[in-house]
């Protein structure tokens, strides 16, 4: 089986999911090496390849890893995603996008709430999010970027109340590019490790979006 060979090293988030995608729709090979040089791109490549029904693996290559995708043999080509799979890495039914109403996204860019005393900020993230569950099940996602990426470590008190969001149904999504950046990568204890894409698509399908 000759295996299709993607070299995405040196490219920024969402470069290699976007590139692992196209060669997918395009020539839906039957195996595929999407080579990467960085820890998020990794997680999100390897997790996007199991979204379009593909086993996964993970190779050590010079300077990164190759992140692989093979086909099992009883798959076909249009092998159905996980349920709760992002609604990027696959088509909406009519009634998925009908039960996209009133759906809340949750935007987070730091670590504390506002600005003037980050001692306070703490303790009004904390209440925040502890009071997120008012939103009940149009609580969709909450995506964490920048600075707000601390808060999914175990030893930040908000960690055990985005927990409980994810809990009661919500989608915890939390930008690789940012985790690598503070070097919390293998410390992030809650949510999915997701990508440029899926934070964009997070914004763009909801009814709401609640910055912070």
């Amino acid at each position: 089986m000759t295996r299709r060979i993607l070299d995405c090293k040196g490219l920024a988030c969402p470069q290699p999911v976007l590139n692992a995608r196209k060669l997918v729709e395009t020539e839906q090979p039957a195996e595929f090496a999407v080579i990467v040089d960085n820890e998020a791109a990794r997680e999100n490549v390897g997790r996007f390849i199991a979204t379009r029904g593909y086993e996964t693996s993970v190779e050590n290559v010079d300077g990164g890893w190759a992140v692989v995708g093979r086909r099992a043999a009883e798959s076909s080509d249009a092998a159905p995603s996980p349920a709760g799979a992002c609604p990027v890495c696959r088509p909406m039914s009519a009634d998925e996008m009908a039960a996209l109403e009133q759906k809340v996204t949750v935007f987070i860019q730091r670590d504390v709430l506002g600005s003037g005393d980050d001692a306070l900020g703490e303790k009004l993230m904390l209440n925040f999010l502890a009071t997120l569950p008012e939103f009940g099940p149009e609580l969709w996602r909450v995506v964490l970027v920048n600075g707000g990426v601390r808060l999914t470590v175990a030893d930040n008190p908000c960690c055990e109340k985005i927990k409980a969001l994810e809990e009661m149904g919500a989608t915890i999504l939390v930008c690789g590019t940012c985790l690598d950046h503070f070097g919390l990568l293998d410390r992030k204890a809650v949510g999915e490790t997701t990508n440029m894409l899926d934070v964009v698509t997070s914004l763009q399908l909801a009814t709401k979006v609640i910055t912070v």
